[in-house]
C-alpha cells in the first residue's frame, strides 16, 4: 500500500471555464491555452513527486464528461476520479472522503494553478501528516492555499467561501474549533490574476524552467504578442 494519495484538482481546459479572472487582458481562448500549459506542468511534476514519495497519483477532474480532455493532458499512471459535489468546497471534501474510503492512510490535494509548488513542500506536508498533524496547508500569496493535506476526512474544514483572501485564515480557525492539530509549509504562488505573472518573474529563470517549462513558454508568447 502507498503512503497515501496525491490528488491534483483540475478542470477541462475549455475557453470560458478556466482562468476567467485573467480575462481581460487574455481572451477566453488564450486563458484556456495558458491553463492547458500550466496543467501539463503540474501533472508532470506531481507524478514525479508521487513516484518519489510513494504516493498514488490521482487526477480529480471537472466537469463530469471531461475525461477525454484531461486524458489528453495527463501522463500515464494517474487514477482518474470525477469531482463530485455542488461546489468546490463539496468537491474537495468528497475527494478526501473517497481517499479514506479507498483505504489511503492520508491524502494531499493540490490545485492545478500552482506550477511552482515544489517537491520539498509536498514532502514536508507528507512528513508532518505522518508525524501526527491532522491538517497541513501550503499557503498561497493571495490568502488561500495551494495544497491541503489531511490525515483523515474532515469535511468541516471546507465550510468556507473559496477564492477569497480569507480562505487560509478561516480554514485554520475551523481547524482550531475542531481541535485539529495543524501546520503550514512555506508559501507558494497560485496564478489567478495578472499580478501573479509579475510574481512569477521574480522566481529565478532556471527554477521556472525546471518546474514549469510549458507555462514559461506560453507566457513568453503572450508577452511577445503584446497581450501581457
Amino acid at each position: 500500500m502507498s503512503r497515501g494519495w496525491l490528488i491534483v484538482f483540475a478542470k477541462a481546459p475549455r475557453p470560458g471555464l478556466v482562468k476567467t479572472r485573467l480575462c481581460p487582458p487574455l481572451s477566453p481562448d488564450q486563458a484556456a491555452t495558458f491553463y492547458r500549459a500550466m496543467l501539463g506542468d503540474v501533472l508532470v511534476s506531481s507524478l514525479r513527486f508521487a513516484n518519489a514519495l510513494d504516493l498514488e497519483p490521482v487526477l480529480a477532474f471537472h466537469p463530469p464528461g471531461g475525461e477525454a480532455e484531461l486524458l489528453a493532458e495527463s501522463p500515464a499512471d494517474y487514477r482518474l476520479h470525477v469531482q463530485r459535489g455542488l461546489d468546490l468546497s463539496d468537491r474537495m471534501a468528497n475527494a478526501f472522503a473517497e481517499a479514506e474510503a479507498a483505504g489511503a492512510p492520508l491524502a494531499l490535494l493540490r490545485g492545478s494553478d500552482s506550477p511552482v509548488l515544489s517537491f520539498s513542500q509536498v514532502k514536508k506536508a507528507l512528513v508532518q501528516l505522518e508525524a501526527g498533524d491532522d491538517l497541513v496547508l501550503t499557503p498561497d500569496l493571495g490568502g488561500g492555499y495551494a495544497m491541503i493535506g489531511l490525515s483523515r476526512a474532515a469535511p468541516a474544514v471546507f465550510n468556507v467561501q473559496m477564492s477569497t483572501q480569507d480562505v487560509l485564515s478561516e480554514t485554520i480557525a475551523i481547524a482550531d474549533s475542531l481541535g485539529l492539530r495543524h501546520s503550514t509549509t512555506n508559501e507558494t504562488l497560485d496564478v489567478d490574476r495578472v499580478e501573479d505573472f509579475h510574481a512569477l518573474e521574480k522566481i529565478p529563470a532556471n527554477e521556472l524552467l525546471d518546474s514549469c517549462p510549458r507555462t514559461v513558454k506560453v507566457i513568453a508568447e503572450l508577452r511577445k504578442n503584446g497581450v501581457l
